[in-house]
């Protein structure tokens, strides 16, 4: 069993013993603090918005922490099987206080997590998140006398607020999408997203949707991260369909990958890129992603003459990023497509809609998109250490080595050579250096990742 307690939640294992599994007091007690901590921020009543994944786990968690939060007199609006982002647009929408995603995103069937929001729908900050985790370590929850107890309010309505959210945005071209008659498969792992992708598809006048695990019942079908090797059942439809494109998202909606009309991979990391091309060609402005996100991004964004910004590996620092930098559009190079002009976050939806939009006022195929991008390809290593090694000196004295470079140390070590880079970052939970590197051929970026782990090792 497995309990990983952070500063942006808590996950774990269902079952076992408590603090060990995501057990029924694991459950109260992080939603207690969460509701604990709301309450010492707001002098008023307080109002939480909490949806969950369609995991076989979720309803018995939403249960517990729902009434959790009613046991300390803190009014729910349960809006049932949801999507992370539809929870993140409900919450201001609701002028609520705060609001819990109850998901395990990519992880498989047996995981479940509470994921934490604060009053604007975002993300807590790992300062918020620290002060929760004290809250549950010593159990400080004072929960309220009969007469005080909070009330649960069921809300299916949002599933078609949030797709009116994003049909209401001037980027997305209902009109050139509905024309272009798109024959679209649709995977969404038998969660949510069954229900949320394809009525987003029929809003935006897609008639020919063919549905591949698309039933809500929480059992995957397949490993539900998003990945090449996952999606052969994707492909082949879209082959034996004739389909012009494929669709995927994981089991909380907020990853976006793509499937060309051959069956063959548009990308993860070009999920972003794609979108953020629209949306940079009709909005000119700065875009952001992590800095461990392919080039690509930078590329297309200085081709419009504007400028590219990275930030710290997380979405947390995605969003930190963009709104210092004003940007039109950011996100992650894991499918995760960040529109401020809806809201701060990853949003599987939104990433359909413009995607669509860029599609439909290109004519070009799926496959002849993604190749007028620039090529490159990420090679993804690591570096097992001793306890003993100095993982941040050993950091330093590369940055150092390669000072001659273009070098970003906002987390970890990132070197920049010609249109090639490396990313060495630290883990956080063992003594191991993770090594991303990136180049035009896979061949390329895995011998630019052996340069450096030779040059690691020779330090150490």
């Amino acid at each position: 069993m497995t309990l990983i307690k952070s500063i942006s939640g808590i996950r774990g294992t269902i079952g076992g013993k408590v603090n060990e599994g995501l057990t029924p007091i694991d459950a109260v007690k992080f939603a207690a603090a969460y509701g604990t901590w709301l309450k010492g921020r707001n002098k008023g009543a307080v109002k939480v918005v909490i949806g969950r994944d369609a995991r076989i786990s979720g309803q018995m968690i939403s249960d517990l922490v729902s009434s959790s939060l009613i046991g300390l007199g803190i009014d729910v609006i349960d809006l049932g099987l949801s999507t992370t982002p539809t929870v993140e647009v409900a919450v201001p929408m609701e002028n609520a206080q705060g609001g819990i995603i109850l998901t395990a995103s990519h992880n498989p069937k047996q995981w479940n997590a509470l994921k934490l929001l604060n009053e604007k729908g975002e993300f807590i900050s790992g300062d918020e998140g620290m002060l929760i985790l004290e809250i549950a370590e010593n159990e400080a929850f004072d929960f309220a006398e009969v007469d005080d107890l909070g009330s649960v309010t069921h809300d299916d309505s949002y599933l078609d607020k949030h797709i009116k959210a994003v049909l209401d945005l001037p980027l997305v071209n209902v009109e050139a999408i509905a024309a272009a008659n798109f024959s679209i498969v649709v995977d969404a792992v038998n969660s949510t997203g069954g229900i949320f992708v394809p009525a987003m598809l029929e809003a935006l006048g897609v008639k020919q949707i063919t549905k591949l695990y698309c039933e809500p019942t929480g059992h995957f079908p397949h490993n539900p991260e998003p990945l090449p090797e996952h999606l052969t059942d994707l492909s082949d439809t879209i082959k034996e369909t004739g389909a012009d494109l494929g669709i995927t998202v994981d089991p909380d909606v907020d990853r976006l990958a793509l499937v060309c009309e051959d069956g063959s991979m548009f990308g993860e990391e070009y999920t972003l890129v794609a979108v953020a091309d629209y949306v940079v060609s009709k909005t000119p402005g700065s875009t952001v992603s992590n800095l461990s996100s392919t080039r690509a991004l930078r590329d297309i964004t200085e081709s419009y003459g504007q400028t590219y910004h990275a930030s710290a590996v997380g979405e947390v620092n995605v969003v930190a990023k963009m709104k210092a930098e004003n940007a039109v559009i950011g996100g992650e190079g894991n499918g995760g497509v960040i529109y401020p002009e809806l809201h701060y976050g990853r949003d599987s939806l939104v990433g359909i809609a413009l995607f669509l939009s860029l599609l439909a006022e290109r004519k070009q195929k799926v496959s002849e998109l993604r190749d007028s991008y620039p090529k490159y390809t990420i090679s993804k290593n690591k570096i097992q250490l001793t306890p003993d090694i100095d993982v941040d000196d050993v950091l330093a004295r590369m940055a150092k080595k390669h000072s001659e470079k273009e070098v970003d140390t906002t987390d970890g070590v990132k070197i920049y050579i010609e249109k090639e880079w490396v990313h060495l970052r630290k883990s956080n939970t063992e003594p191991i250096i993770r090594i991303y590197s990136e180049s035009a051929s896979t061949e390329s970026a895995n011998n630019l990742a052996e340069q450096f782990v030779n040059e690691i090792k020779a330090i150490i």
